[in-house]
């Protein structure tokens, strides 16, 4: 393929693409017959069960570099999800047990390969090598970077500033993610561009060993559903690739418009002539635009018909404003407070959270919104947000 075409295809939809001609002269290489397929590296922990569409921006580029005949390495971070990434934190990640890591990745490949070809896919799980290390090859690898340099993350660099604490196992993190591209000999690392910090830091590392160092390949992030931080699973504001029809649909329909573009753009991968119609029917009907996204991104992961009981769950629930068929049940003996009823049937996770919705208007009994904790004593419907439902019913 023309090198031209080739750059094309690389840097559509990324946020950051260094160094442009040491990729350059890696592709020249391959092309010519002078060395195999680029190795491009991958990495995700597994802290929750659910890929999301923020996940989809990096696996499309990546499906894209696949077609282009290099070599796909998808790392399930299983031994540094034990630790998790400090990356855009500001305060320590809860550590996981590798039992929880062990269920969580169970689930990451059937959703991988929606996106990628299984055949064209090395699989690793970086506990392989990491969990072999000695403590005098952790002290050699510690060795290779400076904490004064660590201290450059801007992450780090807040918590300092703001007498957050830094744990030292935190600072291991990217050393880790470092070692697995010295491991597996990367030659290109595609991720979002929170990440560019660590990158930068695993080329270091490579030099370090001995290594030609890797090219950084990132994508934009993907605003999640609060429409301010990335969609990210820990802030839980993600639409995941297991969600039902109905949930993906109803929560593409809730992003904010303003972010309408991106999603266009990220995940439905339109090209500029595409996004060039859909800037213009956002400005003439948004209604119109945001549905068409619902729809087309449903469809990616649902099919067809998929797509269409989203779509038509939507409608009859938020517009005609009808209730869902599985509204869930709860049978109480006595009366019993809004609070209790919704923490009782699993609406709500607890008490402050409760609060907050009540005080947002986001709870609605009969339809009607309410500001306090009000003593249920007859049957009634409860509607938290725009998608849970519960009938309360009291004998």
């Amino acid at each position: 393929m023309d090198l031209k075409e080739v750059l094309r295809i690389v840097k559509k939809n990324t946020s950051y693409f260094f160094p442009e001609e040491e990729f350059v002269e890696k592709y020249r290489a391959f092309a010519s017959g002078r060395r195999g397929p680029l190795r491009v590296k991958f990495g995700a922990d597994p802290t929750r069960p659910d890929l999301h569409l923020g996940h989809y921006v990096s696996l499309r580029k990546l499906r894209d570099l696949q077609d282009l005949g290099f070599e796909i390495i998808m790392i399930i971070g299983d031994f540094t999800a034990m630790i998790g990434d400090p990356s855009g934190r500001s305060k320590a990640r809860p550590r996981l047990t590798p039992e929880e890591v062990k269920e969580n990745a169970r689930t990451y490949f059937e959703q991988v390969f929606r996106v990628l070809d299984a055949s064209r896919t090395r699989v690793e799980y970086n506990s392989t090598w990491l969990s072999r290390l000695t403590p005098r090859d952790i002290v050699e690898l510690s060795a290779k970077y400076t904490v004064s340099r660590m201290l450059e993350r801007d992450d780090f660099h807040k918590r300092m500033e703001s007498q957050e604490p830094i744990y030292i196992h935190e600072f291991l993190y990217p050393l880790f993610q470092a070692y697995d591209s010295v491991y597996l000999e990367a030659d290109v690392e595609v991720g979002g561009h929170d990440q560019v910090f660590n990158f930068a830091l695993t080329r270091d590392i490579q030099k370090a060993y001995g290594q030609e160092p890797e090219v950084i390949l990132t994508v934009p992030l993907l605003i999640g559903l609060d429409g301010v931080k990335k969609m990210s699973k820990s802030e839980d504001n993600y639409i995941a690739f297991n969600d039902s029809p109905e949930d993906m649909y109803g929560k593409v329909m809730s992003i904010r418009d303003e972010l309408m573009e991106d999603y266009y753009r990220l995940v439905l991968y339109y090209d500029e002539e595409q996004m060039e119609e859909i800037r213009a029917l956002i400005e003439r009907d948004p209604l119109r635009a945001k549905e068409r996204l619902a729809y087309e991104i449903t469809r990616i992961f649902h099919g067809e018909e998929g797509a269409r009981r989203g779509q038509e769950h939507f409608n009859r629930v938020f517009r005609k404003r009808d209730l869902p068929e599985d509204v869930p049940v709860l049978r109480v003996d006595e009366p019993v407070k809004l609070s209790e009823a919704l923490l009782m049937s699993g609406l709500v996770a607890s008490k402050n959270e409760f609060r907050r919705l009540l005080s947002q208007g986001s709870i609605r009994i009969d339809g009607t919104k309410v500001f306090e904790d009000k003593l249920i004593e007859g049957n009634m419907v409860v509607r938290v947000g725009k998608r849970r439902f519960l009938k309360i019913e009291v004998s």
